[in-house]
């Protein structure tokens, strides 16, 4: 699909973002001696090295493996018919036991990984578990994956350079290296809200997609399930894989301005049809 409103927000973003990085480039080179292509270099496999591990660890990390066609049909056949319909590749399969109901998807376009939770198939009825695997297509699908990562990498890349600006500044000192570090968490936070809006806004789109495959209902009755299900376990997802899954906890007023999602009654009152434009 088509979502005009994602793409302007992560357009917008990307824009702020790479003008911080600029700025950050622009204080390396003249203020440091740093050559630009070194600047770039390091850049490009800062993000790239970000980006292989960063899928490497959630996977790692959920523990998942490869989900064997002949145990799993229905899901491969499933997974086939949505990506079919929304043009895209089938990506890798996996399962995992994380301890709740749940999944998640890394990857782009043409090397995208879905993996979903042992408790997640036993907890959904068919269609409800189709609309979950309908969410993750689509997050693929909109490239908001990329994003996410992207992001996140330049996000990192903005609190070391605070911190060594500040902490290897002239003056030295154990002073210097203190405030460095407080700099580089602010840094770091101030260009994290911006990624987390879009992480916000990209759970809304993906949800409408999958409701667009398998109904509101069906969508509405999994989140509900889902979160339902994670409040009465004590198991806690590691925090590479929460911020990619499809639910990742309810918070506080104050919490949300750095929440990875929205809160589930605002997911599926949107998904009853309430007006509420997202696009």
């Amino acid at each position: 699909m088509q979502h005009t409103g994602l793409k302007v927000r992560m357009a917008v973003v990307g824009s702020v973002l790479f003008a911080f990085y600029a700025l950050v480039a622009i204080v390396a080179v003249e203020a440091f001696g740093v050559g630009l292509p070194i600047v770039l270099l390091g850049t490009i496999g800062f993000a790239g090295f970000q980006y292989v591990v960063g899928k490497k660890i959630a996977l790692w990390s959920s523990g998942a493996e490869d989900m064997p066609e002949d145990g799993y049909s229905e899901i491969h056949r499933s997974v086939e018919r949505i990506a079919d319909d929304m043009d895209l590749e089938k990506p890798r399969l996996m399962v995992a036991d994380m301890g709740v109901p749940n999944a998640f998807a890394v990857g782009r376009r043409g090397a995208g990984v879905v993996v979903v939770s042992e408790q997640l198939i036993r907890l959904l009825d068919h269609e409800e578990l189709e609309g979950v695997l309908a969410h993750e297509l689509a997050h693929i699908d909109n490239r908001d994956v990329v994003m996410m990562v992207m992001g996140q990498s330049i996000a990192s890349m903005l609190g070391l350079a605070a911190y060594f600006a500040i902490a290897f500044s002239r003056d030295g000192g154990l002073g210097n290296i203190v405030l460095g570090y407080l700099a580089s968490i602010l840094v770091q936070t101030v260009a994290m809200v911006f990624v987390l809006a879009i992480s916000r806004y990209r759970e809304y789109v993906a949800d409408s997609d999958a409701a667009a495959h398998v109904g509101g209902d069906a969508m509405a009755s999994a989140l509900r399930k889902i979160s339902g299900a994670n409040e009465r376990s004590d198991a806690e997802l590691d925090d590479n894989v929460s911020a990619l899954c499809i639910f990742g906890g309810d918070r506080s007023s104050l919490q949300r301005l750095f929440a990875t999602h929205p809160p589930i009654e605002e997911r599926i009152e949107a998904l009853r049809g309430v007006e509420r434009s997202f696009y």
